[in-house]
């Protein structure tokens, strides 16, 4: 009792989707699925490839062994501090 089991509901599915969109439509709806389909596979596998690249190109992680963490990294002095700076005994 499946469907789709007998070769005569295949034909009346046939016939259904002729009478739709009739016999001169039919080869353009086709051609268009299959560009469809076409562009459809390529995306997929530029997406695959994509994923690909970047997994080879990441860089593994640096251990955080001896590393403080949360804390900003020391500010490096510039020269133009110590002009800034007001004397303090005024």
């Amino acid at each position: 009792m499946g469907f789709l089991r007998e070769p005569s509901h295949i034909l009346l599915i046939v016939l259904v989707v002729v009478i739709l969109f009739g016999s001169r439509r039919l080869p353009d709806v086709a051609r268009g699925l299959g560009q469809s389909m076409r562009i459809f596979k390529s995306e997929v596998k530029q997406m695959k490839d994509d994923d690909d690249k970047v997994k080879r190109t990441a860089e593994p992680a640096e251990p955080l062994e001896g590393k403080v963490v949360g804390q900003p990294a020391p500010r490096a002095e510039r020269a133009d501090e110590s002009a800034r700076e007001t004397p303090r005994n005024l």
